[in-house]
């Protein structure tokens, strides 16, 4: 199925949409305040080493210190396991000290209250290439499968880097069908930058940034575009411009898909891409069929519910379930492309009893999924009927990006009764009145809970300052949120 990208820009963020067959499959934001930091190289200082989590926490320039485990330690893997000194891997007490200085690159951007993930082992992407400064090897894409056009690849590159020269390469499988001119372009391309931030580290002091990846409309021409993308629409002239550009230097070979929108609607609203958006951050995704998904998403991991709704099928009630559960499969794998969705996910299909329609289920899901570049695992119905599976998680969800948890409620979905505030209202008000003598006591609350002490609990009020001996009184405050109330000492 071809494929198109929406390119809106603003001076405050880039927005890329994946559209297949006129519908949003996938959604890229960047802001300018806050770019991604995947695959950025930095000079970081050491801060702590945790022998006992086999970790340290890097100061990199951020508000939280970044991750760094021993597994993602260059040094580790080579002498780890079979490595070259045949002894075991190093305990990381061992690698680093509290104050080193070290050259790191961000393999995880932070996520919730989590710091950035990092690596000591280098790489640096180009549109044909990945180059591995530390490394000697030459790699292929896995999706590169015939053996023939592996190896060719392999001899290419091989006669295009010369054996005295470090450094290693991973073929990119847009390389494929490249020239040896469009690869030694990359070679150089990405040796260079290499070299700038190698020379960069020599005068900087710690924290620096040494190599900053590409932006998001860049990142689209190097890393997104496939074979099946028909066009890029791109809504502003300037950076039209500037992208055309870039692909002219780098990868001319895309400069025919940029086109420049001149229409006087919005890009976006034009496509739909608005009204997905506001979708994609609902709790419940409706299905055509009349059923619905509801879906949950924690820090520890995302569930998703699929129910019938209003569907009620046409023959028996196993088929309606089964319609539906394959219906959910296609929508599933669409969402978590749109949202982002990443870790652990359990999928709570309808149950079925037909292990027939289970396995056709799965491998609808499964054929969904396929169109995900991001990597996942599948596992098939547990004892309880669930389909647990995991998605790489390598930047924040789209509910992170644009949202942020409620003030009112803290994130939980839901507030307290204005009937359980005015119970709390109550053991309060007890409470100050056996620490204060005061002469009368001031209630400020919300409209619901005030009303309330005037009508229902308007008794238990009395009853209350019967027994403390001084009066209370009542004042609505609008500006207060249903859990929030202040008693004023008069």
């Amino acid at each position: 199925m071809s494929e198109d990208f929406l390119v809106n820009f603003t001076p405050q963020e880039t927005r890329v949409a994946l559209m297949q067959g006129g519908v949003v499959q996938e959604l890229h934001i960047e802001r300018t305040a806050s770019r991604g930091l995947v695959g950025n190289v930095y000079l970081g200082r050491v801060v702590r080493v945790l022998p006992g989590m086999q970790s340290a926490f890097i100061d990199i320039g951020l508000e939280r210190t970044a991750f760094l485990h021993v597994a993602d330690i260059w040094e580790q893997r080579q002498n780890g396991h079979g490595g070259q000194n045949g002894d075991g891997p190093k305990p990381i007490e061992k690698i680093l000290s509290e104050g080193q200085n070290l050259i790191v690159q961000v393999l995880k951007d932070p996520i919730g209250t989590k710091g950035a993930r990092l690596s000591t082992q280098i790489s640096i992407a180009g549109r044909l290439l990945v180059y591995l400064p530390q490394e000697k090897h030459i790699g292929i894409s896995q999706r590169i499968e015939g053996e023939s056009e592996r190896e060719q690849l392999r001899g290419k590159l091989q006669q295009l880097v010369p054996a005295d020269e470090t450094g290693g390469f991973i073929v990119r499988t847009m390389a494929e069908k490249a020239s040896d001119e469009e690869l030694a372009n990359d070679i150089a391309y990405l040796r260079k930058m290499w070299t700038e931030a190698k020379n960069a580290a020599v005068s900087a002091r710690p924290p620096a940034l040494l190599y900053q990846d590409l932006t998001l409309g860049q990142r689209l021409l190097r890393d997104l575009v496939t074979p099946e993308t028909s066009r890029i629409v791109i809504d502003s002239r300037e950076n039209f411009q500037k992208l055309s550009a870039f692909a002219q230097e780098y990868m001319p070979q895309l400069t025919h898909l940029l086109e420049h929108y001149t229409g006087e609607r919005p890009l976006f609203d034009l496509n739909g891409v608005e009204d997905e958006i506001q979708k994609a951050l609902a709790r419940r995704v409706d299905l055509k069929s009349g059923g619905y998904l509801i879906i949950d998403q924690t820090e520890a991991m995302t569930t998703i519910d699929v129910n019938t709704g209003g569907f009620v099928g046409l023959r028996n009630f196993d088929d309606t379930i089964f319609k539906t559960n394959l219906e959910a499969a296609q929508t599933i794998a669409r969402q978590l492309r749109l949202r982002n969705l990443g870790g652990i996910i359990i999928l709570d299909f309808i149950d079925m009893e037909s292990e027939e329609h289970k396995a056709a289920v799965l491998a609808e899901l499964n054929k969904a999924l396929a169109r995900d570049h991001t990597r996942m695992s599948v596992n098939g119905f547990t004892a309880l009927g669930l389909v647990e599976m995991t998605r790489k998680r390598t930047r924040e969800s789209l509910a992170h990006v644009l949202c942020e948890p409620c003030p009112t409620c803290g994130g939980r979905g839901e507030v307290k009764t204005a009937r359980t505030m005015s119970y709390e209202v109550l053991r309060e008000l007890l409470r100050e009145a056996r620490q204060f003598n005061a002469r009368e006591y001031r209630v400020l609350a919300a409209p619901a809970v005030i009303d309330l002490f005037l009508d229902d609990e308007s008794q238990s009020l009395a009853m209350l300052s019967d027994f403390i001996g001084k009066p209370i009184s009542l004042q609505a405050e609008s500006g207060y949120t249903q859990e929030q109330f202040d008693i004023v000492l008069m």
